[in-house]
């Protein structure tokens, strides 16, 4: 076990530094484990095996998409686990209760085709929202919510902390949603 997770690590640095070799050789590698890990699971939840295979082509597709996210000096093995967690769940959530439900798309082509307009905020709109806030609360909120920067952005542009400026970015949102409940 230690030997896998060692070698799976090994592969997925040099993975993540772009040895596309290594790379294919840890998804090749993980595929079984994969399946092994989702057929035990599996039993509680009636899992089939084309369910299976969906999940761990997710699992697969995740691992690509978020390995900048796990850290290389952690085991492989945890953060794998928790994104086969996430997949099964996902699955589960979509299929519901029920089982999977199947629609004729046919149906639904003129739905489909016809996209909504989205509702367009004035610049007046948010003037008198961002009013809601106070002080910080409201400049953190204009530079994520209305400029588009970034937690660290924001944080070396106001000069505060990247936790400070997530709990003021939460304080604020959290301020003008009670503010436009009380409104309605």
């Amino acid at each position: 076990m230690k030997k896998r997770e060692n070698e799976w690590a090994e592969w997925m640095r040099a993975g993540l530094a772009g040895d596309a070799t290594a790379y294919k050789r840890l998804l090749e590698a993980l595929t079984p484990y994969l399946r092994m890990v989702l057929r035990g699971s599996s039993a509680a939840s009636g899992l089939g095996a084309a369910d299976i295979e969906d999940v761990v082509q997710e699992t697969l597709l995740a691992v690509h998409l978020k390995r900048q996210t796990w850290k290389t000096s952690e085991p492989l093995t945890p953060w794998l686990r928790a994104i086969v967690r996430n997949k099964m769940v996902d699955f589960l959530r979509k299929r519901g209760r029920g089982g999977q439900v199947q629609l004729p798309i046919d149906d639904m082509l003129e739905t489909l085709a016809a996209p909504e307009a989205e509702p367009q905020l004035t610049p007046e709109d948010v003037g008198k929202t961002l009013k809601l806030v106070n002080g910080r609360q409201r400049e953190v909120v204009r530079a994520i919510a209305v400029e588009g920067l970034s937690t660290a952005e924001t944080a070396a542009r106001l000069s505060m902390n990247e936790g400070a400026v997530r709990v003021a970015l939460h304080r604020g949102l959290t301020a003008i949603a009670t503010a436009l409940r009380t409104e309605d």
